[in-house]
């Protein structure tokens, strides 16, 4: 990886950097456990509200995620 690379994260990879279950990642920006694994898994995707939540928790940008399994 070049050095003006940043690291590229997704859902699930946020959430195992905090060593969070799907459940405790959920609650911190307001879903359900079932909902957080649809969006890991892609079957659905936050909306607007809920990726500034995934931002401001996980202190990323939304350029570091990707949205994809």
């Amino acid at each position: 990886m070049k050095g003006s690379e940043k690291m590229k994260f997704t859902l699930k990879g946020l959430r195992a950097n905090k060593d969070l279950t799907q459940k405790q990642a959920g609650e911190m920006v307001g879903v359900s456990k079932d909902v957080w694994r649809n969006w890991e898994t892609g079957r659905s995707y936050p909306n607007a509200e809920h990726i500034k939540k995934i931002l401001e928790y996980f202190s990323v940008s939304y350029d570091d995620i990707i949205f994809l399994d």
